[in-house]
C-alpha cells in the first residue's frame, strides 16, 4: 500500500505551527472547483512569531532556505485546519516564492527550494512539484524573509 500524504508528513517529524489569520482584508484559503488557492503566508513560527530578516544583509541563504520551509509548514497548517487531510491534496500546480533580499542577490530559487523541497516530500516527486517562479522583492510586509502563494489540485 502507498504511503499517504499524511503519512509522509509524520515521517518527515516537522512540526505546524498555528494557521495564521489573515492580516488584511483577505481570505488565507479558497477553493473553486477542484482548485484550492493559498494567499501568500510567512514563515509563521510553532510560537505564533514570524521569522524576519531580509537575505543578503541581515540573513543568510541558508537561513533564507529554511523560513521558506516553515511558509511551507504555514501553508500546510492552513491546509489541515480547512480540509483536515494533506491527502484531499491532489498535487502541487504553482508556487509564487517572494525573497526579501538586497538588490544583489539572485538565489531566489534556491531559497524557495526550502518550500518546494517539503512539498515534494509529502506529495512525492510527481505531485509535489508543480511550475514555479522565485523572484526578489525589495521589502516584503513585517520584514519577512520569504512570503509564497500556491495553488493545488484537490481529489
Amino acid at each position: 500500500m502507498d504511503t499517504t500524504a499524511d503519512q509522509k508528513f509524520e515521517e518527515i517529524g516537522l512540526t505546524l505551527p498555528p494557521a495564521p489569520e489573515p492580516l488584511g482584508v483577505y481570505k488565507p484559503f479558497l477553493i473553486d472547483g477542484k482548485h484550492l488557492y493559498v494567499s501568500g503566508h510567512g514563515p509563521l513560527q510553532n510560537d505564533g512569531t514570524n521569522i524576519t530578516g531580509r537575505i543578503g544583509d541581515d540573513m543568510d541563504i541558508e537561513k533564507g532556505k529554511r523560513a521558506a520551509q516553515q511558509v511551507g509548514l504555514a501553508i500546510l497548517s492552513t491546509i489541515k485546519k480547512n480540509l483536515g487531510s494533506f491527502d484531499k491534496v491532489k498535487r502541487v500546480i504553482k508556487i509564487l516564492g517572494m525573497v526579501n533580499c538586497v538588490s544583489e542577490f539572485e538565489k531566489h530559487p534556491y531559497v524557495i527550494n526550502g518550500c518546494s523541497e517539503l512539498f515534494k516530500k509529502v506529495w512525492g516527486e510527481e505531485n509535489g512539484v508543480g511550475v514555479r517562479s522565485a523572484v526578489g522583492m525589495g521589502s516584503l510586509p513585517g520584514n519577512i524573509p520569504v512570503e509564497i502563494e500556491a495553488m493545488f489540485e484537490l481529489y
